[in-house]
């Protein structure tokens, strides 16, 4: 595989015609662009990732429509994801809106969303959190991720965190969109800094989530 030099124009043209025509024809007719042009510099931007980060899921581009009303069959955008615990890590994506970096937490068992809640209400490993965050939008990241409209069961809601305790998800997040940088090699580098930036964020989600827990390591 040949180093990663940028996300071709033809990869934004792909998924701009397949927003519009999102069938197995078109597909077939284009799979080859597909393959050069998203799929190839997906690889090549994660494996250049790969020593620092870990190896990363390149997902597949088809939709699971089993149980869904929308029955288009393929996914209009890319994505691969570098797992540090379960449904915790790093993420990036391309599709018709351009290129999306991204960290954090996208789902959590129920044991684990209530120890990351508990963590939250902790005053020490909660205010941690906050400056996290408050850091990270500094530095032009977004926080993201689903959150309940009522304070979770067992918190007040004027709870001084209530915000972060009624996250269901949190992650946090830049949009490259078109910027011409992701048609360069020089966003690999881009995408490696603003993962490091979201590295403590990732990192105080995997301290609490018990499956990949360092043993001996204690939670606060």
């Amino acid at each position: 595989m040949d180093g990663f030099a940028g996300f071709p124009e033809a990869a934004l043209d792909f998924y701009d015609d397949l927003e519009m025509d999102n069938t197995r024809s078109f597909w077939e007719a284009h799979k080859q662009v597909y393959v050069e042009s998203v799929k190839a510099p997906m690889v090549a931007l994660t494996e250049a990732l790969a020593a620092e980060f870990g190896s990363a899921k390149v997902f597949r581009p088809y939709r699971d429509v089993r149980f869904a009303k929308d029955k288009t069959p393929y996914k209009t955008h890319q994505g691969a994801f570098v797992a540090v615990a379960p449904h915790t890590g790093f993420y990036v994506h391309i599709g018709a809106p351009g290129v999306r970096v991204g960290g954090g937490f996208y789902h959590a068992e129920s044991a684990d969303l209530a120890r990351i809640r508990t963590a939250i209400d902790d005053e020490r490993s909660g205010t941690e959190l906050e400056k996290l965050l408050k850091k990270l939008r500094r530095q032009g990241l977004e926080v993201g991720g689903e959150q309940l409209k009522r304070p979770p069961r067992g918190y007040a809601a004027d709870h001084a965190r209530i915000d972060l305790l009624r996250h269901k998800s949190l992650t946090i997040g830049r949009d490259y969109g078109f910027d011409q940088v992701i048609h360069r090699p020089e966003l690999l580098d881009l995408v490696r800094a603003d993962w490091r930036r979201m590295r403590p964020l990732v990192e105080w989600v995997a301290a609490r989530v018990d499956v990949l827990a360092e043993p001996g390591r204690r939670r606060r």
